[in-house]
């Protein structure tokens, strides 16, 4: 079995696993975060799950760089910082502020999505380092390159910031959920996805490639659902819940 076989059977499988995700999520909430409930097996302390369960982005994507023949492209340059950036952030610096006492998250889910940032850490790397056409410098002035780098940092600054909102909400030693009602919270329940759903929209429209096309897809199909449970969560907890607030998508869902 060639690579390239390889590659295509793992990129599809991101697809069908995408849909899978997307209809279990609304009928099981994942328990972590707010949704935490015992009867998931062994758990850990959060933040070293979060650790854990996201750095094999960073080692895989890095390993296909140094493996490929792309590492004097400037294009390829800058989509592996940008990609860097994002889970240098996710990996390090979200667990190291992280409120809130001693979470846990279950092993089983950090399993799941170590699976899941080795497979696409792997076909987004391999594409954009090895199997794609080279990237020439005039990408840098392409629409597409221009447009996706615009919606990936529009959508990182918004998910930064609206973590940062909810940090804020608690006092360090506090545990107790509060209704946060800066920045894109005025619209929605769920900013944070949202921000990360655009961030790979981003990624995917820049990269102009089927693999950064599944990553986005599979986003999306992860983070819907679950901003749809946190905002029944908070009609349910909170009596006084803004009712024109929406779960993820401004003024539509």
């Amino acid at each position: 079995m060639t690579e390239q076989l390889v590659y295509r059977i793992l990129l599809i499988s991101i697809f069908i696993t995408a849909t899978i995700v997307f209809i279990s999520l609304y009928i099981v909430t994942a328990p972590y975060g707010r949704h935490f409930r015992k009867g998931w097996g062994p758990t850990i302390h959060a933040r070293i799950g979060w650790v854990v369960m996201e750095f094999p982005a960073i080692l895989v994507i890095t390993l296909t760089f140094f493996l490929g023949d792309r590492k004097t492209n400037l294009i390829a340059i800058i989509f592996l910082a940008m990609w860097l950036l994002h889970y240098a952030q996710r990996t390090f610096i979200y667990p190291l502020l992280m409120k809130g006492g001693n979470k846990r998250f279950p092993i089983s889910l950090i399993s799941f999505a170590i699976l899941f940032n080795i497979v696409n850490g792997y076909i987004n790397g391999r594409y954009i380092f090895f199997f794609s056409p080279v990237y020439s410098i005039s990408w840098i002035i392409d629409p597409r390159f221009i447009i996706g780098i615009l919606i990936f940092f529009t959508g990182l600054t918004i998910n930064i910031y609206s973590d940062y909102i909810l940090r804020q909400l608690r006092k360090t030693g506090e545990r107790d959920y509060k209704i946060p009602y800066r920045g894109l919270f005025k619209y929605i329940s769920s900013p944070n996805y949202f921000g990360e759903i655009i961030e790979w929209l981003g990624w995917a429209i820049a990269t102009w490639s089927l693999p950064g096309l599944a990553f986005a897809v599979f986003t999306a199909a992860n983070l819907m659902p679950r901003a749809f449970s946190n905002h029944k969560w908070y009609i349910k907890k909170f009596t006084n819940y803004p009712k024109q607030r929406k779960a993820l998508i401004p003024f539509i869902y």
